[in-house]
């Protein structure tokens, strides 16, 4: 039964991550449950989510304090603080903030978060000019799509170990949707049983431009390096960006059925690695052949 179930969930992510990949980061008009209300929950461990329906954010609790792992629009920054506090944490407990790519969608709150939470704010050097300028980097179909500039308090680099107390999250550099996007891993004790958990940096195409991308001219070799490296990884919990591609609501929901290892699932990663890779090689493919010769 629990393979069977497994298999219908890998469908459903194939189904996601496609969907995924045919989407803009910022569309003409934001999805509705990109600003819909979420109660916070407790995923695993340290690990909660403070998001939206649609945008993930997730905060990381220790004794000395905590981290916020994105922070979606720019119009959700009253929402997410919102949640972080209705979760016994204050504001100003707040002492890290991380994120997985520099797109509006998932860091257009956090200047607003850092300037009221007073955290550090720490990033990838791929991403550091778009954050600090306040907008997206690289050649796309949706054109410039700006945020409120983020001041970088520190670089991260591949394999670093940033701590807040005794909790530790790992950089890991899986470029390609945007030239730093950065997937974080931490271990938790998941009810006496350490988990491995993986925030996932989007792996999608996603309108970014793949032949011809003049600024950003290594995006296919960093895209095939960042599948190859993600699939060496193992994950027994996978947290993506956008809630729907790793079903994050739903396994909530499954928890709250009863289901205590509703987020354990080594499936997902392999899943959406294989998935998106298949969906890269297709945009590529076609982007080559309307490709007019020069």
């Amino acid at each position: 039964m629990k393979s069977d179930c497994r298999f219908h969930w890998g469908l459903r992510l194939i189904a996601a991550i496609a969907t995924a990949a045919a989407a803009s980061p910022m569309l003409a008009a934001d999805p509705p449950e990109w600003s819909e209300p979420v109660t916070p929950f407790r995923i695993a461990g340290n690990v909660h989510y403070v998001g939206t329906k649609g945008l993930s954010a997730y905060l990381i609790t220790s004794e000395q304090g905590a981290i916020l792992l994105d922070a979606t629009l720019a119009r959700n920054a009253v929402q997410i603080e919102r949640n972080i506090e209705r979760l016994g944490v204050s504001l100003h407990d707040v002492r890290l903030l991380i994120s997985d790519h520099a797109h509006a969608d998932h860091v257009g709150a956090m200047a607003q978060i850092q300037q009221d939470t007073g955290a550090r704010f720490l990033a990838s050097a791929g991403d550091q000019w778009a954050l600090e300028h306040g907008r997206n980097e690289g050649d796309n179909n949706y054109g410039v799509q700006p945020f409120a500039p983020i001041k970088v308090d520190g670089i991260v680099s591949d394999g670093q170990v940033i701590r807040l107390g005794e909790t530790e999250l790992t950089a890991h550099l899986t470029p390609g949707h945007t030239r730093g996007c950065t997937s974080w891993s931490m271990t938790v004790n998941d009810r006496g049983t350490m988990r491995k958990v993986l925030f996932l940096c989007s792996i999608t195409v996603a309108g970014n431009t793949l032949v011809g991308n003049r600024a950003y001219p290594g995006i296919v070799e960093d895209f095939r390096a960042t599948f190859a490296k993600l699939a060496t990884m193992h994950a027994d919990i996978v947290l993506t960006s956008h809630p729907g591609v790793a079903g994050v609501l739903e396994r909530e929901a499954r928890l709250r059925n009863g289901n205590a290892d509703a987020f354990v699932d080594s499936t997902v990663l392999p899943t959406l690695v294989a998935a998106s890779r298949l969906n890269f090689e297709a945009a590529l493919t076609e982007a080559e052949e309307g490709t007019e010769p020069p």
